[in-house]
């Protein structure tokens, strides 16, 4: 007897939905899984035998040959066994009326006593299954928030496969799962361990970091160890705007495919903040692998991804991330498929001025020899310099400042409000760009048409520019971040004040910085 489930494969961050044929013929005892399945669908016959044995179930004697359709289409994973379990069931006859499974989307990787293991990706499969139009989708418990997030569609969580069982006898043993999506979201969007209260001195970084998150552009962090680097990266996150709805079903997408959302969670309500250690490959950090995964810098879609120590990581893995923070997504590609992931970032990196971490210090003296500073900062290629828009030195603070108990800095809460201002007032701007949301992704052309300056201006950029000796590449990061700071000031145009500011944000730029 032929029986037809249905399950799904995800590739990237989409999902395809694939036909799962089970039939029982007449012949020897042997059995067959055909339609491009790598070793783990290959090993699912003997976990689903003995989860069907183990619950007093009958296993087919008999000729059995399993066809996962498309068959051009590799199928990886053990998240199959679910629906070729249930497959094999019907086409025995042991589930009556067996073309109702075809009304169903399941996924579930068994256990040998037929408990189900949870899953990645359920969420793209939720969105797949109901828009190619079924009833409902039968996933792990652990997934069943997650996939609930899909309205329009009956999700249902199982932790044992007599539970899908004798849902297909009765129809009335399982519930759909209801999510409220909005409310959950917008309950905990403002949650924060972290704040900027914390974070005693340091007004001129705040400063920067609130530029940097006013108009989503990246930022280096440079200064000598425990000036508070760190501590002011991971703060902020605090101060972006919230996620929006759609920002937010992105983000979940590319964490459920990755499997790295907590089991039991729904929609992620924060901004990433991604912080690999110098240690990472290449292919960690931008995605790929036998079966092509999200790397960090996809993990970091909509939030910020922090590099520690900059000038630790491997060139090789720094250069890789060019074209992604241009293109704001990563492509990878395969012999027979090209999968796209998102990777639309905030670059936040911290780094010491030198080996020994103390050049410049206004009381410690530094170590190195000479040419040190200079070989330390090479190992930053001009290039990906070229895309950092905020060079700020941190220097360290003060005994006075932090044994002063009474000095409280601003609330994150107080910060935010003023970025979210900000960006309103871009998202105004780029109303007919789409895509587009930050000052930071501004076109060359763009700039030309929309950060005109005044002949004040001009007079301070270029005695500015002869004076520092600030490279050709600094000229369109001031006038990017200039006009940020015009935003957060409220003003319509661009001011010899607000340039003056963007300037000092260029350090690494300036002739004879590193001696």
């Amino acid at each position: 007897m032929l029986v037809k489930t249905f399950g799904s494969a995800v590739y990237g961050v989409e999902a395809i939905t694939i036909t799962v044929e089970v039939n029982v013929l007449a012949g020897d005892l042997k059995y067959f899984i055909v339609g491009l399945p790598d070793n783990a669908v290959k090993e699912s016959l003997q976990r689903i035998e003995s989860a069907i044995k183990d619950n007093y179930l009958t296993w087919p004697r008999t000729k059995l040959v399993v066809n996962l359709a498309p068959a051009d289409i590799k199928k990886s994973g053990s998240a199959f066994d679910l629906p070729i379990a249930i497959g094999v069931l019907g086409a025995t006859g042991q589930i009556e009326e067996p073309e109702r499974l075809a009304d169903y989307v399941m996924m579930g990787e068994l256990s040998l006593d037929g408990t189900i293991q949870p899953i990645k990706g359920a969420l793209p499969i939720a969105i797949q299954a109901r828009k190619e139009g079924f009833k409902g989708l039968i996933v792990p418990i652990q997934n069943v928030r997650e996939a609930g997030l899909v309205n329009n569609l009956e999700v249902y969580g199982v932790s044992h496969m007599k539970d899908v069982v004798q849902f297909f006898k009765d129809r009335t043993s399982l519930k759909p799962v209801e999510v409220n999506t909005r409310e959950e979201f917008f309950e905990s969007q403002y949650e924060f361990e972290l704040d900027f209260n914390d974070v005693k001195g340091q007004e001129n970084i705040k400063r920067a970091m609130e530029i940097a998150a006013a108009g989503g552009h990246n930022a280096i962090l440079i200064g000598p160890p425990g000036a508070g680097k760190t501590m002011l990266a991971k703060r902020l996150p605090t101060i972006l705007p919230p996620l929006s709805l759609l920002e937010a079903l992105e983000t979940t997408k590319i964490h459920s495919v990755a499997g790295k959302l907590p089991e039991n969670s729904s929609l992620v309500s924060k901004r990433p903040f991604r912080s690999p250690h110098h240690t990472i490959s290449d292919v960690a950090l931008v995605g790929g692998g036998g079966v092509p995964q999200p790397g960090e810098i996809s993990l970091a879609h909509n939030g910020v991804l922090f590099l520690d120590e900059l000038p630790e990581f491997k060139r090789t893995v720094l250069e890789v991330m060019r074209q992604p923070m241009e293109e704001r997504k990563v492509t990878i590609s395969r012999a027979k498929v090209a999968l796209d992931f998102p990777a639309n970032f905030m670059l936040i990196a911290s780094m010491n001025p030198c080996p020994c971490g103390f050049y410049n210090h206004p009381e410690k003296e530094c170590t190195c020899p000479p040419g040190a500073v200079q070989k330390y900062l090479n190992k930053i290629s001009g290039p990906l310099l070229d895309r950092i828009d905020l060079h700020v030195e941190v220097t360290p603070v003060a005994f006075s400042e932090l044994s002063n108990h009474n000095s409280k800095g601003e609330l994150s809460s107080a910060i935010r409000t003023r970025v979210i201002k900000a960006r309103e007032v871009q998202s105004e701007r780029y109303k007919n760009n789409p895509g587009m949301y930050a000052n930071a992704q501004m076109s060359s052309k763009q700039l030309r048409e929309i950060c005109v300056i005044n002949q004040a201006g001009e007079l301070l950029l270029k005695k500015a520019m002869e004076r520092l000796n600030l490279s050709a590449r600094a000229y369109d990061r001031i006038l990017k971040v200039s006009r940020t700071i015009a935003d957060l000031a409220g003003s319509a145009d661009i001011k010899a004040e607000h340039l003056a500011e963007a300037i000092q944000y260029r350090s690494l730029d300036r002739e004879g910085w590193a001696g």
